[in-house]
């Protein structure tokens, strides 16, 4: 499956939320310098998800803020995993 969001690098708390304009939004502590938001971003995803980081794997926009993740899950693990998000 691919997840298509937006990331918020530097951010004081990690979240995970609909902006509203109902893109998905994902706010992480580290900074987006030398790939650490990313690597960060993956393991964010997969603790969420109850998976292994070798589930998660960003595959465009690895300098952009807007990403896309492909998520190796169950269609039941994928929607628990929306059931989870903030709508604001």
């Amino acid at each position: 499956m691919i997840l298509s969001i937006k990331v918020k690098p530097g951010s004081k708390v990690d979240q995970i939320f609909y902006d509203a304009a109902g893109l998905l939004t994902v706010k992480i502590k580290a900074p987006a310098q030398e790939g650490k938001a990313n690597a960060y971003l993956i393991d964010f995803l997969a603790k969420r998800l109850g998976v292994a980081k070798a589930n998660v794997t960003v595959v465009a926009g690895f300098t952009s803020p807007h990403k896309r993740i492909e998520l190796n899950v169950t269609s039941e693990v994928f929607e628990r995993f929306l059931s989870t998000i903030n709508r604001t």
